[in-house]
Formats: C-alpha cells, structure tokens, sequence
C-alpha cells in the first residue's frame, strides 16, 4: 500500500482518496474444473496487489512494474499489455452504471506475475473494488468477482472460470473454498497447514494459446459424449462409472480430456473432505495423483514442474502439484513442518543442477479476499 501511495503521489501530485488490496491465489486442487462445471479448491495467498485511486478527467493508470503513466480510452482495443484489464473492468462497471467518469489509478503488487498465482483477477478485483468506491457505491464481493470475470473473459478474451475472480472477491482468512462451479455453492473448508509455492520460473500467457485450445477441446469432448447417450449439461457432470467406455470410445485428445475432468473432479471432493477432517496425508496423495492427471491427461505441465513435484515428494511432502494454468507457473506442496527445512534445501539443490537456477519457494496461510485498505 506504502508504494502504490508513493508512486500515486509522485505521478499524479495529490494524495489518493480510495485504498484497495485483493490477494493472488493459489488452487489446492480442481485444475481446469471451473469453466467444465466441476469443484475447485482454491485458497487466498497473502501476497497481494493494491490499487489507489482518486477522481480524474479521463482515465490514466501507472503501476510499479515500470512506472509509466498510460492514458486510457476503455472504449479502444485493448491490446496485450496489462492496462487492457483495467479498461476490462472500466467497460463492465460503465455498462452496469457502477464506473466514476474517470480515475487517476496506481497499482503495486507482491504477487509474482506469470507464476499462475492469478495476478491478473488480484488486478482486476481490486481495481473494480476501487471504482465502485470512487463513484460511491456499496458492491458486494459476489458482484465484484462477477464484474472482474467479465472484465478478463469477455473483454481481454481469456477464456477463464470465475475460480480466480471468486477465491480473491470471497476468501477467507484461515480458510480454504471449495466452490462447486456448476451450481455456484460455496463451502468454507478449515486449512490446517500452511502451503509451500515453488515457482518454476516459466512465465505462461493465458491470452489465446494453450488455455484455450484446452478450453475448445473440453467442449468437443462434451459434445462427443452427448451423440452416445443422455447429454450431461457439463464435462464434470459425466458419471465416474461411464468414463472406462467413454474413454475407449472417444478418440484423443479428447479422451485424455474427458478423463482429467472426471478424475480431477471426484478428487477434489475427496481433497476437501479430507482437509475438513485434517487429513493431510490423504490430501496430499490426491494432489500427486492431481499432477500426473495434469502432465498425462491435460498435458499442462512443464519439466520443471514435474521435476518439483517428484522432487519434493520424495523429500518429505505429503503431496504436491501443479497449480494454475499451466505451461509454467508455480508448484504448491502440503508438507509436515518437521521436515520443511530439508525438505527445502534438497529440492532447491536438485532443481539447480537441473535447470543451473534455484526456484523461488516461499511459504503463504490462507488469507482474506478484497478489502478496503487504510
């Protein structure tokens, strides 16, 4: 808050008038499950973005990262740059009647950009929650997690769930929240450990690309079921017992597909029950089994982070995966406290003579989702 403060000083010469912060996150388990209609498990990390905003003619942003200031029209194309989903979140809230007439906004961020961590729903929650403020509106968070997905999937053209924008929007501190996508129930399920991230130091884009070729391919596969019998409404929703035939019928990729869904969603439920009964041993062997879904089935994975995940089972974790996207980004591991520190010194020694550069690895507890800032 103290940089985004400064840098909004030093840049637009006033003080802001409205503070702002919402956390990145990380996903336990329920990979690529929110837009086929499955659960997820996502948890706020303590890392986060702050947006300070005060009234402006027109719209100018600047962020920490290079400090330019940049001049917006919301209603130009966005192009790739990150400023595209602010104007996202402009557009959403002007056709909603929620936007001010303009904004001078400055934002800084601990959360790692590119590592699969959801900087972009940080970004575009916290900016929401900001604008709203500044035109003198109450907006609950379920709004501002709605506002902040149609900013990122209509407007900028990623083809996302409402995973990231729900978890940043909704957490809660200590908490972990098992959101059934399909019917919008969301469950607050205890945390009883705190959660290793192990970035991999490949940077993945999530505009057009591999996320939404997977995307497409989900909703082939869907189609391909529904010719062989009663069509379910969802990937997820496919019987766990048809999935052996399924499997044998459809042709790939769409299989592997198909079984990732199905698969992934049945663990993640049985993750969930097994935290809210503290079972990490149980929770972590489905995270492994998670993982290798992702590298087999989905094909999401990347060598380093197949190497971290082996890496840190091996060295004492009671589980570990990849999290995100995919194709780079962050590995997540539950392990015992005991057994961090070697844990940490061997997987770092093992990833260096692999790959000639330690990974960042750092420790978060689950946080607290958007809140107004003093």
């Amino acid at each position: 808050m103290r940089q985004a403060t400064s840098l909004f000083r030093e840049r637009f010469g006033s003080a802001p008038t409205v503070l702002v912060s919402a956390p990145g996150r990380v996903n336990l388990i329920g990979e690529h499950l929110d837009y086929n209609g499955g659960p997820v498990l996502p948890l706020a990390i303590e890392r986060r973005t702050a947006v300070v905003a005060a009234h402006g003619e027109g719209w100018r942003v600047v962020s920490a990262v290079d400090g330019t200031v940049h001049a917006l029209d919301p209603e130009a194309p966005l192009g790739d740059h990150w400023t595209g989903y602010v104007a996202g979140v402009i557009r959403v809230l002007g056709r909603a009647g929620l936007a001010p007439r303009g904004a001078q906004l400055a934002v800084a961020s601990t959360v790692p950009i590119g590592a699969g961590l959801s900087s972009s729903a940080a970004l575009t929650v916290s900016v929401a929650r900001a604008l709203t403020g500044l035109a003198g509106r109450r907006v609950p968070p379920e709004t501002l997690a709605e506002v902040a997905y149609h900013a990122e999937h209509d407007e900028v053209g990623v083809k996302c769930g409402r995973m990231d924008q729900t978890i940043s929007a909704l957490a809660r501190r200590g908490y972990a929240l098992l959101f059934e996508t399909a019917t919008a129930r969301l469950e607050h399920v205890p945390l009883p450990s705190r959660v290793w991230v192990f970035e991999t130091g490949v940077a993945h884009r999530l505009t057009g690309g591999e996320l939404n070729t997977r995307r497409r391919e989900c909703e082939e596969a869907l189609k391909l079921v529904a010719r062989r019998g009663p069509a379910p409404r969802t990937l997820a929703d496919v019987p766990y017992d048809d999935l052996a035939t399924l499997v044998r019928e459809l042709p790939p990729p769409f299989s592997l597909r198909l079984r990732h869904v199905v698969t992934e969603t049945d663990r993640t439920r049985r993750a969930a029950a097994a935290l809210a009964r503290r079972d990490l041993v149980t929770a972590g062997t489905l995270l492994v089994a998670g993982h290798a879904s992702l590298r087999d089935d989905y094909q999401s994975s990347c060598p380093e982070a197949d190497l971290l995940v082996d890496a840190l089972v091996r060295h004492g974790a009671y589980g570990a995966r990849l999290t995100g996207a995919g194709w780079g980004g962050a590995v997540i591991a539950l392990a015992p406290e005991a057994s961090e520190r070697g844990m940490l010194t061997a997987v770092q020694a093992e990833y260096r003579e692999a790959f000639g550069r330690l990974p960042a690895a750092w420790v978060t507890k689950a946080a607290a989702g958007v809140r107004s800032e003093k």
